[in-house]
């Protein structure tokens, strides 16, 4: 299983996705968050962290569009994105925009790359 160099409190390797979830949690102080590994669905090692939904909610998306939305959690999550993650399926939404949609966003489509191309 990959790992990311990230430490917690107590000092022991992080997974990919808990560095995601704190990154997220520390610059962003989410109403919701939801970090969702899908390597499974694409053509990668068992156990690989690649591919990820990022469901996000925090006022600090308010009066910005959604690519300045997306860049933010970009920059957040740069150092994951240069290394070890392929792919973000990005949700992120202000508290009102997800009480709207009765708390949901799409499900992320089948991969239809690598092998699994039809």
């Amino acid at each position: 299983m990959l790992c990311f160099a990230a430490r917690d409190d107590d000092s022991q390797a992080m997974t990919i996705q808990a560095t995601i979830e704190k990154e997220l949690r520390e610059r962003l102080h989410p109403l919701h968050l939801e970090v969702v590994n899908e390597s499974y669905m694409h053509t990668v090692p068992p156990g690989s962290e690649s591919h990820f939904k990022v469901t996000v909610v925090s006022e600090a998306f308010a009066d910005k569009n959604l690519l300045a939305r997306h860049r933010m959690v970009n920059e957040i999550l740069a150092q994951q994105l240069a290394g070890p993650v392929h792919a973000l399926a990005l949700h992120p939404l202000t508290p009102d925009e997800w009480f709207d949609k009765g708390g949901r966003v799409p499900q992320s489509p089948p991969c239809r790359g690598g092998s699994k191309a039809g």
